[in-house]
C-alpha cells in the first residue's frame, strides 16, 4: 500500500467512527426488534462490504460512502443482536408473583435505605413447590424493613423475629444464600423526566426484580456459607463499614463512602437536593472527572518514580510506564468504587486515548473525540439513552474545540540564558506566581465555556439548570478534587484522615447551602 493509499485510508476513519455511533443510535429507536437471522444476515453483508471497499479501486467520495454505511448497519446489526440474545435470558412470566426458593450468592455490596436492603443476586439455582425451575442469572432483590418482614409483624419479639432482622442487617457480598423471593419482569415508572429505572436494570444486567419472603409460613432464609467469588465487592463493604464507624457525622459519612467506594444510596436526601440546586451533584459521586484526576495524579506519580531507575528508563521509557500506570491505576479505583457506568466510560476514554499516544499518533481534535465516543458505544451501547454521556462528551468536545486544554500562554517562564541569571529569589518568585494567575485565568475559563455551553443541554434533558452553578463549581471542584477526594481516599490507609475529610465536606456543605438558598 503506497502513501496515497494509506492517506485515503486515513480519511476513512471519522465517517466509519461517526456511522458506527449513528447506527447504533438508529437501532436504539426500534419499538420490535428483528429475528436474530435478519441481523446475523446484515453482520454478513456489512463485513464483505468492507472488504470489498478497501480492496477494489473506487473513487475515495464512494469509498468514504460505502464504509460509512457498511459500518452503520454493521453497528444496528450488533446492537439488535445483543438485545436479543439478553432478552433470551428473561423471566418466565408464568413465575412472576409465586413464591420462589432460590439458592445464590449476593453479587455486590448491599445498599442500605430507610425501607431496608437492596442487592444484586447470582442465581445458582431454584425450586418452585420442589421442582426445578430456570431463572435469569442475577436478580435485584429488596429486604424490606416493613410489613413484607416477619420481625415487623411479630409483635412478641420471639427469637425468629430477631434473627430474621439480624440476618438482614449482616446481609454481606460474596456471601451463599438460600431464601424465598418473589419476582417480575423489569419495569420502571413512565414520568416524564424521571429516573430510567427499566434503563438501569438493563445496563446492569439486571433482568428481574422481587423481594425476599420471610414471613411466618415462609420458609426462613438461610446464610449457607462465605465464598471467594467477589473479592472486590468483599473490600468495598469493608471499607464503607469501616467509613461509617470512623466518621461520626453520617452526612458526612455518606458523602465520603460514594466518593471512596461510589455508595451514592449513603448520602442523605436532603444533601442531595442541596447539591443538585447548587449544580454540584456530579462532584459527589464517582464521576468521570474523579477517575480522570487520579489518573492524572497517579500518572505524574509513577513517572517521577520511573525516572529514577536508569535501567527501567532503558527499558519502557518514563512518560510511557506514567501512561501505562496511570490508565491500570485509574481502571482498579473504577473496580473499586462499583465500576459505575462513568466510570467505565472514563476508562475506556483514557484507554483509547493512552494508546493513541503509545502509538505516537497524533490525530486532529474531532477524530480523538469521536474515538472515545465509538469505543464506549461499542461497550455499552445502552449509554446513548444517559444523560450523562451525552453531557460528558458535549464538555469535552467543547473543551476540544476551544482549545482550552492547551497550555495557556505565559503558562511557563521562558529560559534564562546561563550567566544572566538574576540575583535573588524576587523573580522566581514572580514567576511562579504568574504561572499560577495563569492556569487560574485557565481554570475560570474552562468552567464559564462549559457552563454556558451545557446550560441548554441542561434544560433540555433536566428542564432546570442552576443559576449558581457556575460559582458552585468553581468553589466545589478544586475543594473536593483536591481536599476531600484525596483524603477519602487517603483514609482507607489511615482511617483518622477520615475526619478531616468529613470537616471539609461540612465546611463546603454550608457554602452549598448558602448558595442554593438564594433567590432564583
Amino acid at each position: 500500500m503506497d502513501k496515497s493509499e494509506g492517506f485515503r485510508v486515513g480519511r476513512l476513519i471519522f465517517p466509519a467512527l461517526l456511522a458506527w455511533v449513528a447506527g447504533t443510535a438508529a437501532q436504539l429507536q426500534q419499538v420490535e426488534l428483528f429475528p436474530r437471522v435478519a441481523y446475523l444476515a446484515m453482520v454478513a453483508v456489512a463485513c464483505v462490504s468492507v472488504l470489498i471497499t478497501l480492496l477494489q479501486r473506487m473513487p475515495p467520495r464512494w469509498k468514504i460512502v460505502s464504509v460509512a454505511v457498511s459500518c452503520g448497519v454493521l453497528a444496528f446489526a450488533a446492537t439488535g443482536l445483543r438485545a436479543g440474545w439478553f432478552l433470551g435470558g428473561a423471566l418466565d412470566s408464568s413465575l412472576e408473583g409465586r413464591d420462589l426458593r432460590i439458592t445464590g450468592v449476593v453479587a455486590a455490596m448491599p445498599q442500605r435505605n430507610e425501607d431496608g436492603l437492596r442487592f444484586r443476586f447470582d442465581v445458582e439455582s431454584a425450586t418452585l413447590a420442589g421442582l426445578e425451575i430456570k431463572l435469569p442469572p442475577r436478580i435485584y432483590l429488596s429486604w424490606y424493613n416493613g410489613p413484607l418482614n416477619s420481625f415487623s409483624r411479630m409483635a412478641d419479639g420471639s427469637p425468629e423475629a430477631f434473627e430474621l432482622q439480624r440476618h438482614s442487617a449482616d446481609l454481606g457480598a460474596a456471601e451463599r444464600w438460600q431464601l424465598t423471593a418473589r419476582l417480575k419482569s423489569p419495569h420502571g415508572g413512565s414520568n416524564p423526566h424521571g429516573f430510567d429505572f427499566e434503563l438501569w436494570l438493563w445496563e446492569q444486567g439486571l433482568q428481574a426484580t422481587g423481594y425476599v419472603r420471610a414471613g411466618p409460613k415462609d420458609a426462613a432464609p438461610q446464610r449457607l456459607a462465605r465464598t471467594w467469588s467477589h473479592p472486590v465487592e468483599r473490600a468495598r463493604q469493608h471499607v464503607r463499614d469501616r467509613i461509617v464507624e470512623q466518621v461520626k457525622d453520617k452526612k458526612a459519612a455518606g458523602v465520603i463512602a460514594a466518593l471512596v467506594v461510589g455508595d451514592q444510596n449513603a448520602i442523605d436526601r436532603a444533601d442531595w437536593d442541596v447539591f443538585r440546586a447548587a449544580g454540584v451533584a456530579h462532584l459527589m459521586s464517582i464521576s468521570g472527572l474523579h477517575v480522570t484526576m487520579f489518573a492524572w495524579a497517579a500518572m505524574v506519580l509513577l513517572r517521577g518514580l520511573w525516572r529514577r531507575s536508569e535501567r527501567l528508563c532503558f527499558a519502557l521509557p518514563a512518560p510511557s510506564a506514567g501512561l501505562i500506570g496511570g490508565v491500570l491505576l485509574a481502571t482498579a479505583y473504577a473496580l473499586f468504587s462499583g465500576w459505575g457506568v462513568p466510570s467505565q466510560r472514563t476508562v475506556l476514554m483514557l484507554a483509547a486515548v493512552g494508546l493513541l499516544r503509545l502509538g505516537v499518533r497524533r490525530w486532529p481534535w474531532p477524530h480523538v473525540w469521536l474515538l472515545a465516543c465509538a469505543v464506549v458505544v461499542l461497550a455499552d451501547p445502552w449509554a446513548l439513552m444517559q444523560a450523562g454521556f451525552w453531557l460528558s462528551f458535549v464538555a469535552v468536545g467543547v473543551l476540544f474545540a476551544t482549545d482550552v486544554g492547551r497550555p495557556p500562554s505565559g503558562s511557563s517562564v521562558p529560559p534564562v540564558p546561563p550567566g544572566t541569571e538574576p540575583a535573588g529569589a524576587g523573580v522566581r518568585v514572580a514567576g511562579v506566581a504568574r504561572v499560577a494567575w495563569s492556569h487560574l485565568r485557565a481554570m475560570l475559563r474552562e468552567q464559564w465555556i462549559v457552563t454556558l455551553a451545557l446550560a441548554p443541554l441542561s434544560l433540555l434533558l433536566f428542564q432546570q439548570v442552576s443559576v449558581v452553578g457556575l460559582l458552585a463549581n468553581l468553589l466545589a471542584i478544586p475543594w473536593v478534587t483536591l481536599v476531600v477526594t484525596p483524603l477519602s481516599l487517603l483514609g482507607v490507609g489511615f482511617a483518622p484522615l477520615w475526619d478531616a475529610a468529613g470537616a471539609a465536606i461540612m465546611v463546603l456543605a454550608a457554602v452549598l447551602r448558602a448558595l442554593s438558598a438564594l433567590p432564583l
